[in-house]
This record gives C-alpha cells, sequence and structure tokens, in this order.
C-alpha cells in the first residue's frame, strides 16, 4: 500500500474501526481516527504514531462531520478512503423504557452515514481538477437483509436504510470513478456486542472473531466489492426467515 492513501475512519474509536485503523496504519496508510471519544485510543501504541490522528466528532452533527472532513483531507492532500462504522443500537426492551431512544439510531446509523458520506464525496469528487477517485465504505449488519414484517426492529429497518444509501450513492458517484461498499456482517466478537450480552456473545451463531471480520472487510475494500456480505451460514439463515409466513416473523425475539 502507498504511504500516501489517506484514510478516515468514523467510529474508529472501538471495535472492527479500531482494527481496520490498525490494518491500515499497518500497510502505511496515514489514518485519521475519529469517535465522540477519541481519548479511549489515546494510550494504544499504534495511536500514538505521527500518521495517526484522533478526532472528537458527532457523526450526527452535519457541520462537525464536514469540518472533520476537510480537516482529514486537509491534512494528508485528500482522503482516499472513508470508512464509517459508527452505529447505535437499540432493542424493544429499551424502547418499551424510553420512547426517545428511537431518535439517536435514526441520526447515527441513517441522518450520519448520509452526513458524512456528502461531506466526503464533495472532497473526492473535487480532487485532481474534477477527475474524482476514491472510496466510500459502511459498516451496515446482516440485519438490514431481513425484509420488513410487522413489529420488525428498528434498528433492522436502519441498517436496510443504511445498504439503500449506499447503493445510491454508488450510482450517483459512479461517474466519479468514486467507489462505494457496504459491509455487511452478522455476529461478530467485539466489545460492545458482549457487552449487549451480559459479557459473553459466545452463545451467537456463527460468531466470528474481530481479527478474521477486518481481513474480511480490508480484502472487500482492496476489490472494491459493492457489497461484502458474511458469514453465508447467516446470510443464508436471512434468506430462509424472508420466507417465513408473518406470524412467525412476529415471534422472533428483538
Amino acid at each position: 500500500m502507498n504511504v500516501r492513501l489517506n484514510v478516515l475512519i468514523i467510529g474508529g474509536t472501538s471495535g472492527i474501526g479500531l482494527g481496520l485503523a490498525r490494518h491500515y496504519w499497518e500497510q502505511g496508510a496515514r489514518v485519521a481516527i475519529c469517535g465522540r471519544r477519541p481519548e479511549k485510543v489515546a494510550s494504544v501504541p499504534f495511536a500514538r504514531d505521527e500518521r495517526v490522528s484522533l478526532h472528537a466528532c458527532d457523526i450526527a452533527d452535519r457541520a462537525a462531520v464536514a469540518r472533520l472532513v476537510a480537516a482529514a483531507a486537509g491534512a494528508g492532500g485528500g482522503i482516499d478512503l472513508l470508512i464509517v462504522s459508527a452505529g447505535q443500537y437499540t432493542d424493544a426492551a429499551a424502547i418499551a423504557r424510553d420512547r426517545t431512544s428511537t431518535l439517536p439510531v435514526l441520526r447515527v446509523n441513517v441522518g450520519g452515514l448520509d452526513n458524512a458520506f456528502s461531506a466526503a464525496a464533495d472532497t473526492m469528487m473535487a480532487r485532481d481538477g474534477g477527475k474524482g477517485g476514491g472510496h466510500l465504505v459502511a459498516v451496515a449488519s446482516i440485519a438490514g437483509l431481513q425484509d420488513e414484517y410487522p413489529n420488525g426492529s428498528l434498528y433492522s429497518a436502519s441498517k436496510r436504510a443504511a445498504i439503500a444509501i449506499c447503493d445510491a450513492y454508488r450510482k450517483a458517484l459512479a461517474p466519479f470513478g468514486i467507489a462505494v461498499t457496504a459491509i455487511v456482517p452478522g455476529y461478530v466478537d467485539t466489545a460492545r456486542l458482549r457487552e449487549l450480552n451480559h459479557g459473553d456473545a459466545s452463545g451467537k451463531p456463527f460468531l466470528m472473531s474481530e481479527a478474521e471480520a477486518v481481513q474480511r472487510i480490508a480484502a472487500a475494500i482492496a476489490r472494491r466489492d459493492e457489497r461484502c456480505v458474511f458469514p453465508w451460514q447467516m446470510h443464508a439463515l436471512v434468506k430462509v426467515f424472508n420466507l417465513l409466513p408473518g406470524f412467525l416473523k412476529r415471534a422472533r425475539k428483538k
């Protein structure tokens, strides 16, 4: 990888985002890591390297995201690769306790993704006198491949929207040579997933290690895939689930 490659990762202070930041740093890239609390990674050894910069930003704040992208582009002479791995999760129980918990899911998973893609696309389209070039990547979820059904989860709906945003941007940016990849993973053994499952996610079907997920994602980005869905077993289960009648789908816990 060329050392001049400039990578911006929003949601890069933990989990898959941090793993990808480490991967691209190891490949010689400049890496800008963004999160609401960048101090979380200030003590991580590679994050103290001169090729790594840490930024605080709320992806739901469109103006703040535009400033972040401008800063990251200015530091490295443009952005070659934007990865958005920031995400917000809530379930039916949380919504029952607090109805306002629905709004952050939309603001981050849908509006935030558009904020990031729009700002980065403007920067990429203006490169090299308007020749464009670059790559936008969103980490969605295999939940987004579930068809809508009565009482389906808000999280699934938000991830369907994220995948659709990728599809729309891909069509819009194709004339500028800008690739768009939707990453659609199943269960990955991150600290956040363990937190949501009382400290142990081992019961999740086809659970994948964080390291393996990062390698699969990086390979898909290198190939400039339009969509990368893994593992195949979870993809197959979702296809079967989509064929079920509505009354069986409604019985699924969310």
